[in-house]
This record gives C-alpha cells, structure tokens and sequence, in this order.
C-alpha cells in the first residue's frame, strides 16, 4: 500500500508540472496596460475608503512593479546575509584548527623546553664538560675511538633541539597572527552580516506595508497582475520553440534532487532558511542537491560563479536556472519546460514556468 502512494503520489506531481507547463503554453494574454514598461515615480497608495474609486490599473502595475524591486533588493540582500554566514562558518572552522595547532605546539615546545633543561642539568652535574668530553680528555685511545662517534651525535643532537625550539616557537607566533586575523575576519564578517540582515528587514517590511495599505480586492488584482505578468514571460519563452531542443535526461543524482525539491512543495518562504521547514530560493537548491549527495555553494550568486554553465538548449532536469542579471534567484528545472522555486516572502514553495523570469544562465551541479 505505500508503495502504491508513493506512486500515486509521484503520479500526480508529474501530472501537476506537466499541467503547468501546457496551461503556460496555450494561455495567450493580452498586456495588462504598460505591465512591463518602467513605470512612472507615483506616491505611496494609501487605504483606498470605503466607497472610493479603486486604482487604476496603471497605479496598481506602478505598485507592483514598486514591491518587485523591493523583493529583488530583499533578495540580493539575503544573498549577502547567507555568503556573510557560509564565511562565518568556514572562518570558525580554520580558528579551531588553528587553536588545535597551537595546542600541539605548545605541548610539543614543553617537551623540547624539558629536552633542553635535562641536558643544561647534566652539563652542571659534570662541572661544565659534557659526558663525551670527559671521554676525549680520558687518554684512553680505545675509549677515544668508541665515543667519538656519540660525541658527534650529541653535537647533532643538540643543534637539532635548538633547531628544533626555534622553528616550534616560529610556528607558534605564525598561528598565533593568523588566529588573530581570522578572529578580526570574523569580526568584519558579523556586521557584514548584521547590516545585510537589516536591509532585508527593511525591504521586506517597506513591501508588506505597501501590499497592507491595498483593500482586499486590490491586493488580488495585484496578485492576478503578478501571474499575469509571469505567465506572459512564459509564453514568450515557450513561443520562441525552446522545448522542442531540451530534450535531456536527468541523471540519478538530478532524480534524487528533483524529489528532494518536490517533496518540499507548500513550505513558507523565509529569508536565510535552508530546512527542514521552511527554505529561501538557493537554500532549496543547495540542500536538494546535498541529499542527492553534491555539495554546492549556498547563495544563488556563487552558484552562478562556481558551477558549470551549460546551453539552455542542453538543460535536464536538476539543473539550476539562475535568474536575473545580477544572479539573485535560482529555481530548478524539473521538465516540460517547469521549475520548483522558493519564490518570495509571503508564498510558498511552487511549480513555475521556467521562463517567467528573466533568465541570466544554466547551471550543472553534476557535471
């Protein structure tokens, strides 16, 4: 029986991207006024009365297009809160190396220091003239040939501890620097941190009070001019013959990561969330590909930087599209011509149109 729901399940996933995709692709709408055009600089909307006319269309685009940069400049931001963080973590894990390597040298430079005060003692106890000394100056010959041989390795001896201390105190000193400048790292790192958290407070709050100030008949037009806009971008990008080359296959690891990402659907949106419950756009994609066993970089931006480009003509599923001219949104391609994303503040983990954003590039975890 769970196996047979399992099924039924993965069944009706297929079924809903497959939907998605062919909805984005026969729907043919009309431009909603100047939707996409750089609207005009228009003030703030305030609580529409009762009573009172309703915006127009045009004012609302204005809003619209007004709260979309708010949430883009909210998502750039948290691409820097979550590179401030990834550092973070990386700059701890060299200072407790570096602590550990201190601790060794330490522990070995009091065996080298009790190395050298054992020999400082001896050479007391003799009155100043080393034990193979005294051999030398014994008038012994055989004696003479028997030791000379350990008079030498004790000269070595001793030049290697010597040696031996001096090079054990440089390495402490040299730890010692580079803990300190890891801590100051560290330090830079957390108000980096801190002001990249408090400008996506800021955005985030500015673009929930202007959605507030909106009646609840404004806010779903606005809501309807949103996915009006995106399906839009879909068409066209379906329109332009793109699916007709995307024919390629996932391979096991893109299949373990596409279900890790399907399964998360409905989770909340939260800035700098990477799971269990709720997740932003590139800590799904960094933690879909870790269960598929891929370590990739945590924020859009790096992923963008340090994963291999590929064609969008040669996209599988599992691979990641990176939106956006300055890499601040990722979602994964799950075919026919469909993404699951971590949109925004206030949705949910979704099916889009892979095309409903201004796509910057590809990339390929697998490759």
């Amino acid at each position: 029986m769970g196996a047979e729901r399992m099924s039924k399940q993965g069944t009706s996933r297929t079924a809903l991207m497959a939907a998605v995709a062919l909805v984005c692709a026969v729907t043919v709408l009309a431009a909603p006024g100047a939707a996409f055009a750089a609207p005009a600089p228009t003030p703030s909307p305030s609580t529409t009365p009762a009573g009172s006319k309703p915006l127009k269309t045009k004012d609302l685009e204005a809003v619209r297009a007004k709260i979309d940069k708010l949430y883009h400049d909210a998502a750039v931001a948290t691409d820097a809160y979550n590179a401030a963080t990834e550092k973070a973590e990386k700059q701890s894990v060299e200072i407790v190396k570096l602590a550990q390597k201190i601790a060794a040298g330490q522990s070995r430079l009091d065996r080298l220091r009790s190395s050298a005060g054992a020999a400082a003692r001896e050479q007391y106890r003799t009155g100043g003239i080393p034990r193979e000394t005294q051999f030398l100056l014994s008038g012994d010959p055989q004696l003479f040939l028997d030791n000379a041989g350990r008079l030498h390795q004790g000269q070595q001896a001793t030049k290697n501890l010597l040696s031996q201390l001096t090079k054990t105190q440089e390495e402490l000193a040299q730890y010692a620097d580079d803990a300190s400048a890891k801590w100051k790292q560290l330090d830079e790192g957390a108000k980096e941190k801190a002001a990249a958290k408090k400008k996506v407070e800021k955005q985030i709050k500015e673009a929930q009070q202007l959605e507030n100030k909106l009646e609840k008949k404004e806010r779903e037009r606005l809501r309807k001019l949103e996915e009006e806009a995106e399906q839009k971008r879909q068409t066209a990008w379906l329109s332009s013959g793109v699916l007709k080359e995307i024919n390629g296959k996932a391979t096991p690891a893109g299949k373990k990561a596409v279900q890790f990402a399907t399964a998360q659907l409905g989770k909340p949106y939260v800035w700098g969330a990477e799971g269990p419950k709720s997740y932003d756009c590139s800590g799904l994609t960094s933690q879909a590909w870790a269960a598929a066993g891929h370590g990739i970089p945590r924020t859009s931006q790096e992923q963008w930087k340090q994963l291999k480009h590929i064609d969008v003509k040669d996209m599988r599923p599992g691979d990641l599209i990176i939106y956006h001219d300055d890499a601040s949104h990722v979602g994964m391609y799950i075919g026919d011509g469909a993404i699951i994303h971590a949109p925004r503040p206030g949705r949910t983990v979704t099916v889009a149109g892979a095309g409903s954003m201004a796509i910057l590039g590809v990339v390929r975890p697998d490759a």
